[in-house]
């Protein structure tokens, strides 16, 4: 059975965790900021946030090669 002590150290970890993905969220341009609800996100377990996370980091990379590319094209145009 857990104490409350490592209840409270969980919950402490996904409440940061949360906190975590809505600052993924806001970082995204073009897009108003974004506020969680974190009851929304609290029944999943920490796993699962953390997948979020890797998700919203791999999207912010994919954009980032692609603002690259766009940005390349014009490179080679004025060479």
């Amino acid at each position: 059975m857990l104490t409350n002590m490592e209840i409270n150290k969980d919950m402490n970890k996904k409440e940061q965790l949360i906190d975590d993905i809505q600052k993924l969220l806001n970082t995204h341009e073009n897009i108003g900021a974004t506020t969680i609800n974190p009851s929304l996100l609290e029944f999943m377990d920490e796993k699962t946030l953390l997948s979020i996370i890797g998700s919203l980091l791999d999207q912010k990379e994919d954009a980032k090669e692609s603002d690259t590319e766009w940005l390349e094209q014009f490179k080679s145009n004025n060479n």
